[in-house]
């Protein structure tokens, strides 16, 4: 081995990912804010490349800049709407060619829109069933061969989703998202299932009370206002104690599923 030979390995070493998700591919969608940004920057730390898919392509470039300068990873940001199908389909395809094939997908994008039943938006019920249910489905659909592929290759393979503890737990005025979140935990455990004998682990993490932007465009103003109550009466979880509970569950052996994780105020009954 010629001194050339030495210097460039000492240097492919030294530029190598370390941490717990060294080497892995990863897939946020709803990257651009909140729980999904913060993710993306945990995700970056352990050493993970991150692919930021979301609907607003100023965030998601700020925050791989970000992420590049902060942790050296290799970032892709790419403009989505998690509705659109098709777009899921291309977004998968181009970050294969340019970071590879994902292991880690963490279906993040959903909204939070209440009002009382009776006199709700039903265009916010069409909204809530497209991105919470929909475009969670679609994004599944668009890496699950990568992620089957990760597992017969014996590498840890992951499908996160998204939920609240809404599935479980009746909050007036919030029917049809409370609707959207229990279909969300019923079809992971449904795809757990099918999935998880063939070595890609799904799971749900369901936050409750954290601080984020999720209810701010809800266009009923009581309810709206009832949601900051709720908050201000409890120290609150952030979307950074979320983001670690992600990391965690992806980062333990491939042998261990954490498979349902809900992350709540210590204070909340």
């Amino acid at each position: 081995m010629t001194d050339n030979d030495s210097n460039r390995l000492s240097l492919s070493v030294a530029d190598a990912p370390v941490g717990p998700l060294a080497g892995r591919i990863a897939v946020i969608t709803g990257a651009g804010a909140g729980i999904g940004a913060a993710t993306a920057h945990r995700f970056a730390a352990a050493g993970a490349a991150v692919a930021l898919l979301g609907r607003r392509s100023g965030p998601l470039d700020d925050l791989a800049a970000t992420l590049r300068k902060e942790h050296s990873a290799d970032v892709m940001a790419l403009s989505v709407d998690v509705t659109d199908s098709a777009a899921l389909d291309a977004a998968a395809a181009r970050i294969r060619t340019g970071l590879g094939r994902p292991d880690l997908v963490v279906a993040n994008a959903g909204v939070m829109l209440g009002a009382p039943f009776d006199v709700a938006d039903t265009g916010e019920w069409d909204r809530m069933i497209d991105v919470n249910l929909r475009g969670l489905l679609g994004t599944g659909r668009a890496f699950v061969t990568d992620l089957l592929d990760a597992a017969g290759a014996g590498r840890p393979a992951d499908l996160v989703h998204l939920g609240s503890i809404a599935a479980e737990v009746i909050f007036v005025d919030y029917p049809v998202y409370g609707a959207t979140k229990a279909a969300v935990a019923q079809l992971t455990r449904n795809l757990r299932v099918s999935l998880g004998p063939r070595g890609v682990r799904v799971r749900s993490v369901d936050p409750a009370f954290a601080v984020t932007g999720l209810g701010a465009d809800m266009a009923h103003e009581a309810t709206r206002a009832g949601l900051d109550e709720m908050r201000s009466a409890l120290t609150t979880i952030t979307a950074e104690d979320v983001a670690d509970a992600i990391t965690y569950s992806a980062a333990v052996p491939a042998r261990v599923n954490i498979a349902e994780l809900t992350v709540v105020p210590t204070e909340l009954d």
